[in-house]
Parts: C-alpha cells; sequence; structure tokens
C-alpha cells in the first residue's frame, strides 16, 4: 500500500484560491472600496464640459485650416465665419434697414462702434434684388458674418453676437431672427448634452434596476448592481476630470454621456454574470448538502467566483483592449475616446472582480430576496416558467437548433446570409460632420439657421473659399471670371461671388489683393456645409480645380480650398484612412483575447468571423436607416467607428462568457451535450446583461442630438443581434457542425460517439 504522506497535496487553482481570499477578506475589500469612493469626492475635482468647442473633436491641421490661415495673411480678414446674425422679413426687409446692417458692420470694421470685443470684424451680406448667387428670395434676408481670434472660445462667440444684435439692432424694426453658425451650434449641443444628462443617469438607472430586479426577482440583486455601478462612475469620472485638467486632455462633451452608459452597462453585466452563477450552483449545491446550513452558502459564494471570476476579468479585458485600439487613430476624438473607454472598463472591471464577491460573500443567498430558489413540486406552470426566466428559456431554441448536423447547417446558411446581405449596404454608408442639422428642429440656433437658408441656400452660413495665389492673378478678369463661372457649373454648387464679376473697388481688398498676386471666390454650396452631399461637392471642386483653372486660362497659380465644408472633407477623408488601422488593431486585439482564454484557434476565428458579419450588418443597417430620415446628412463621422469598436469588444466579451462556459461544462462531454446543458442558462445571463448594456445605450437617444441617437441606435441594434441572432442561432449552429474540431488545438471535448457525459461539478468541488 502507499504511504498517505507520500501522495503530493494538490493546490488548488488560483480561480478558487483569489475566491476564497475575497470571500474571507470581505469587510476589507468593502472597506477599502469606500475609502476610496469618499475620498474621491472630497479630493478630487468634479467633471465639466468641454466648453462646445472643436478641440478633441475635429483635427486643427487640415489643408482647409491652413488655407484660412494663409487667406487672413493676404487679405488681413477672413472671409469665413462661423457666427452669423441673421435678419429676416418674407414680406421683405426695407432699403433702410439693410442699409443700417451695411453701416453698422463697416463701422465695426473701422473702429468706429466702441468696444465690441471679441468682435474683430463684420462682414454684411443681403439678398438685395435676389442678385447674390443662389439667392433664392429678393430683399427677405440680411446677414453679418461676425469675425474673431482663432483662440476665442465658441460660448464667448455666441454671447458677442448675441449682444452685437442686442445693441445694433432693433429686434421689431430690423427684424432680428437670431444668431447661428457652427460655433453658436456648437456651442448649443454642449449646453444640450449637459441638461440632457441627469435626466439620461436617472432613467438608465431605473431601466437597470427594473432589467436586474425582474431577471433575479429580487429587490436586493438592482441595488448591488446601482451600488458597483455608482462606485465605478464616482472614481472614473472624478479620476478623469483630475487626470485631464492635470495633463491639458482635450475632453470633447460628447464624452461623458457615452462613458456613462458603458460604465453602467458594463458593470451591471459583470454583476449579472456572477449573480447567475450564484444562483446556479448554489440551487446545485443545497441539494447535495442540504443540511450543512451557512457552509453551503459560503461554499456556493466560492464556487460562483471561481467560476465567473477569470471569465468576467478576460471579457472585461477584451472589452478595454477593443476600445483601447482606438489609440491607432490620427483623429483626436478618437484619441481621446479610445483612452477614456479603455480607462472606463478598467475601473468598472476592478471593482467589479472584487466589491461584486465580497458583497457577496456577506449577502450570500439573501442577494435573491425574496425570490426563493426552489419552486413547490404543486406552483401553478406559469409561476414554474417565472422562476426559470431568463435562464432556461433558450433551451428549447438551443436543443432545435443542435438536433442535427443538417438543421444547424440550414440554420447557419440562413442566419449568415442574411447578415451578410445587411452587411453589405455599408459599401453605401456616407459621413458626414454635423453641427447645426444635428441639433433640434425647434431649437433657436437650428431655427434661424433655417431663416437663413430660405433667403439664401443651406450653405450660405459657412461658404467655402477658393484661394488662388499667383504673380498678378487679379489682372487677368475675363479669366477669372470664366472660372466663376465653371464654379458656378459644378453638380452641388449653388452660386459662385468672385473676382472678375464685380465691380473694381467692390473687388480690391475683399476678393483681390492690393498687389494683385492673390484673389478669392466665395463658394455658396446648395446643402449643409457638413453634410454627407457637401462634403462630395468639396471633394469634387477639389479634384477638377487643375482642369477648371487650365480651361479657364488662370495659368501658373496655387489652388486651395478653405471652410467648414473642406474640413469636414478632411475629417472623413481622415476617419475612412483611420478604418484599416483601428480595424486591423482591433482585429488583433479581440483575437487575442479570444485564444489567451479558449485557447482554441478554430473556435476563436469562427467566433470572431460571426461577431464582424453582425457589426457589418448592424452599420448597415443603421446607415440605410439614417439615409431615409435625413438625405444627404450622413452618419456622423465619429458613429460608426465607435459603434463598431465598442460592438466588436462586446462580442469578444459575450463569446468569452458563452463559450467560456461550454468549455467549463465540455469535460467528459461531447460537443452536442456540452452545447445543450451549459449553453441555455449561459445565453439567458448573456440577454439580461445585454438588456443592461444596450438599454444603457439606447436610452442615449434621450439626448436631442443625432449623432447620440444614431449611436444609441446601432449600439443597441447591434445588441441585439448579437444575443438573439450570434448567440441563440448562429452560435449553437456553428459548434454543432464544428464538434470537436471547434476545440482545435486544445482537445477539451470526448469522443464523437459519445451523445452524453456526466453533470457537470461544480467548480469549488
Amino acid at each position: 500500500m502507499s504511504d498517505p504522506a507520500a501522495t503530493p497535496v494538490r493546490r488548488p487553482p488560483p480561480s478558487l484560491r483569489i475566491a476564497r481570499a475575497l470571500v474571507s477578506g470581505r469587510w476589507v475589500v468593502i472597506g477599502l472600496w469606500a475609502v476610496i469612493t469618499v475620498g474621491c469626492l472630497v479630493f478630487l475635482p468634479s467633471p465639466t464640459g468641454g466648453g462646445g468647442g472643436l478641440r478633441g473633436l475635429l483635427s486643427g491641421d487640415s489643408p482647409a485650416v491652413a488655407t484660412e490661415l494663409r487667406s487672413v495673411e493676404l487679405f488681413g480678414f477672413p472671409l469665413i465665419s462661423r457666427t452669423v446674425v441673421v435678419q429676416r422679413d418674407e414680406d421683405g426687409i426695407s432699403p433702410y434697414a439693410q442699409a443700417r446692417t451695411v453701416v453698422r458692420a463697416v463701422a465695426v470694421d473701422r473702429g468706429q462702434a466702441g468696444d465690441v470685443a471679441p468682435v474683430v470684424g463684420a462682414l454684411p451680406l443681403t439678398n438685395t434684388l435676389g442678385l447674390f448667387p443662389g439667392a433664392r428670395e429678393a430683399d427677405t434676408t440680411s446677414l453679418t458674418y461676425l469675425l474673431f481670434p482663432a483662440e476665442t472660445p465658441f460660448w464667448a462667440r455666441t454671447r458677442a453676437a448675441q449682444r452685437y444684435a442686442e445693441r445694433f439692432f432693433d429686434p421689431e424694426r430690423d427684424h432680428v431672427v437670431g444668431v447661428t453658425g457652427s460655433a453658436p451650434a456648437r456651442s448649443s449641443q454642449g449646453a444640450i448634452i449637459r441638461d440632457a444628462l441627469p435626466t439620461v443617469e436617472t432613467i438608465t438607472v431605473i431601466a437597470i434596476a427594473v432589467i436586474v430586479g425582474v431577471a433575479f426577482r429580487s429587490v436586493v440583486a438592482p441595488l448591488l448592481a446601482l451600488g458597483t455601478a455608482g462606485v465605478s462612475l464616482v472614481i472614473t469620472l472624478r479620476l478623469s476630470a483630475y487626470l485631464a485638467d492635470r495633463f491639458d486632455l482635450a475632453s470633447p462633451d460628447e464624452l461623458e454621456p457615452v462613458v456613462v452608459a458603458l460604465l453602467l452597462g458594463v458593470v451591471t453585466d459583470y454583476v449579472i454574470f456572477f449573480c447567475s452563477s450564484m444562483r446556479e450552483l448554489a440551487t446545485t449545491t443545497s441539494r447535495g448538502v442540504a443540511a450543512e446550513g451557512h457552509r453551503v452558502a459560503t461554499a456556493a459564494t466560492v464556487a460562483a467566483i471561481a467560476r465567473s471570476g477569470p471569465i468576467v476579468a478576460v471579457a472585461g479585458l477584451a472589452v478595454a483592449a477593443g476600445t483601447a485600439t482606438l489609440l491607432a487613430a490620427e483623429s483626436p476624438f478618437f484619441r481621446a475616446l479610445g483612452p477614456a473607454l479603455a480607462f472606463t472598463v478598467l475601473v468598472g472591471l476592478v471593482v467589479a472582480v472584487t466589491l461584486v464577491p465580497a458583497v457577496l460573500a456577506v449577502l450570500g443567498d439573501r442577494v435573491f430576496w425574496p425570490s426563493r430558489r426552489e419552486v413547490p413540486a404543486r406552483a401553478p406552470r406559469w409561476r414554474a416558467l417565472l422562476r426559470v426566466v431568463p435562464s432556461a428559456w433558450p433551451r428549447p431554441v438551443v436543443e432545435r437548433v443542435t438536433a442535427s448536423r443538417r438543421g444547424a447547417a440550414v440554420v447557419l446558411v440562413v442566419t449568415i446570409a442574411g447578415l451578410a446581405s445587411a452587411a453589405s449596404l455599408v459599401l453605401r454608408l456616407d459621413l458626414g460632420v454635423s453641427f447645426v442639422g444635428a441639433l433640434p428642429p425647434e431649437e433657436p440656433v437650428r431655427a434661424t439657421a433655417a431663416s437663413a437658408q430660405a433667403g439664401f441656400a443651406d450653405g450660405i452660413l459657412s461658404p467655402t473659399v477658393l484661394l488662388l495665389e499667383g504673380e498678378d492673378v487679379a489682372d487677368e478678369r475675363r479669366a477669372l471670371r470664366r472660372l466663376g463661372e465653371s464654379l458656378s457649373a459644378v453638380p452641388g454648387v449653388a452660386g459662385v461671388l468672385g473676382p472678375g464679376s464685380q465691380p473694381r473697388p467692390v473687388e480690391r481688398r475683399v476678393l483681390t489683393t492690393a498687389d494683385g498676386d492673390a484673389a478669392r471666390y466665395l463658394v455658396i454650396l446648395d446643402d449643409d456645409p457638413l453634410g454627407a452631399a457637401s462634403i462630395r461637392t468639396v471633394n469634387r471642386i477639389r479634384d477638377q480645380l487643375p482642369e477648371l483653372t487650365a480651361q479657364a486660362g488662370v495659368g501658373g497659380v496655387s489652388a486651395s480650398l478653405a471652410g467648414d465644408s473642406g474640413t469636414a472633407a478632411f475629417v472623413v477623408e481622415q476617419t475612412q484612412d483611420d478604418l484599416v488601422r483601428i480595424a486591423v488593431a482591433a482585429v488583433v486585439a479581440n483575437l487575442l483575447m479570444l485564444l489567451v482564454f479558449l485557447r482554441a484557434l478554430v473556435a476563436s476565428v469562427c467566433l470572431l468571423a460571426t461577431t464582424l458579419l453582425s457589426l457589418g450588418a448592424t452599420l448597415g443597417l443603421t446607415g440605410a436607416l439614417f439615409e431615409r430620415v435625413a438625405p444627404d446628412q450622413g452618419l456622423t463621422f465619429y458613429v460608426p467607428f465607435a459603434a463598431a469598436v465598442l460592438l466588436l469588444a462586446f462580442g469578444s466579451d459575450y463569446n468569452i462568457f458563452t463559450v467560456g462556459h461550454v468549455w467549463n461544462g465540455a469535460r467528459g462531454r461531447t460537443m452536442r451535450a456540452a452545447i445543450r446543458t451549459v449553453l441555455p442558462p449561459a445565453v439567458g445571463a448573456v440577454f439580461t446583461a445585454g438588456l443592461a448594456l444596450g438599454g444603457s445605450f439606447a436610452l442615449l437617444s434621450l439626448v436631442p442630438l443625432t449623432p447620440f441617437r444614431q449611436l444609441a441606435f446601432a449600439v443597441g441594434l447591434g445588441i441585439v443581434i448579437e444575443i438573439l441572432v450570434v448567440r441563440l442561432l448562429v452560435l449553437p449552429a456553428l459548434l454543432t457542425l464544428l464538434g470537436p474540431w471547434a476545440a482545435w488545438p486544445g482537445g477539451r471535448f470526448g469522443s464523437r460517439q459519445r451523445e452524453h457525459g456526466p453533470e457537470p461539478r461544480p467548480a469549488a468541488s
């Protein structure tokens, strides 16, 4: 007989040792997080808005910006203004009112209007007699473009424009409508976001409480989810504000709502994963050793933490790594968004994998109060069904899909064909950079913009400037006139104001320089200057410029474009160039996380491919919908890429959770038996988690701005497709067809001929 003392003692796995440590030190963990939270509230600054500017949103090194600065250097003042005072009367503005508009602007330009700082110049424009190129009406609308130093914040420009209108115009006699332009629009967006954020947070908290409460039939589990999310939110926002202030980091106004939605969603997901495992293992353990009392609850808690802890940790790291891939972009918005989202997920993950187990160790199965784990044998059928939701409802679907390899093949072919058809719509995706058009129709800045556009053209708020530089180019008046006529004929151009078509006194120092070596045109577009249609028009003009100047006879000159449309075109082009870098980085990061956790090349590649397919379908359907809602606007440039990175990370998150449970339950089983036994409750937990996460992002639509509604729809739709199509149909069908080869080269599964295996044991046994 062998000596028992000589038998080596197997050390428990790391996950079990960590679980036991968290359970033993539960009060220390809870106390530590309480101290950290209070410290953040007391010693760290509260988050503040970004001020509505462009810093951190648009790139400042675009060719259009360089051309705009060069134009100011040559002429002494720009033709481009992003802040406009609008006067309008459909019945007609009197010649005297129009004259007053011009006289006051001239007084500002000559320094005879008193202190109007930070305004440094004013350009008046009226549709007198309908002579202005592209004017839709005559004598109904007057505009005053206000000029500011480049460093003036957008909110300061808006206030200065309002003071200008109050000081120099009589609202009734001069028919003042209001102030508009991309600068006031951007400032208004920031105010709308800050005003809407408390409402979004409140309704999201209520929605999460309801979802978690119904899922677990408990009033305690929602409190655990919200408490964990609250701790994570305080730490994330306060630390982010401190780091942004300490290192002067850009913080666009769009960032905070996305961070809040992400944090509330992912932390709730991880709480659901822990609670689902604890409920399942508590029931299983209690059946075997019901007389053990408190030891049973502790064993179930340790088992749940040991089982779900590694899965939650790897899933969270997958989301953090996926969002961090935005650092591969050159766009300043993505470079600000990527670290912010990754930091948010990491904070939420650390809190979830430590605080949640500690609280569960204190509460035990009381976290499910007042529901019971068991249903009485004579309970009504409807009550029995209610008790097993959400863990059992996927079982009939999974069993039907996996009933035969032929049926699984049919399901896989049909679902993939549907996803691929929707994904093909991505090829027609248009991008834009909308400020005024993103505002609610009733918002004053947008309503004022509509008044200005009614009298001129949609592009009047921010015309495009064409700058020509060449020796004595201003003397070639006929050639310059021909070039202006050619520009007017370009599709998408409403009209052109340029040299050669105006009296020389009007042109001098406004459209041509005193030395005659530079000339510029004001090009008014047919569409919203920052929409997808205007971006296509500007790209068309840029591509045709060499040919147009040659045909007009303007030789030996350099030609370049300035203005919001040119800047938007550069941003969209930069974003599209970022696509390859972001896509490669995101795919590699998510594939590595799947490989590290699953240790199966075949399963990892196939799972990532299905997630990419569902992502393509999501973006294709989102683009098609919003093209019908707002033609020629396009999706806001950052929406599809932010949604893509988030959904790819969430897909890997759910892959790790569902397939990770299949892997854990596959010891001694065939693939089919493992799928049927373990996958339904895992999909049920993911369904509940997806409701919480999708709901968090869907509620971003309460921010009444188009980009948030686009992002909310895209992420919400993507999560629905991921759960109801990929997890429920594609995943079981795929694993059924692959069989044991899914685990290659890990080889976790038993013989293919075996139909059934032993029941999985709790992780702690």
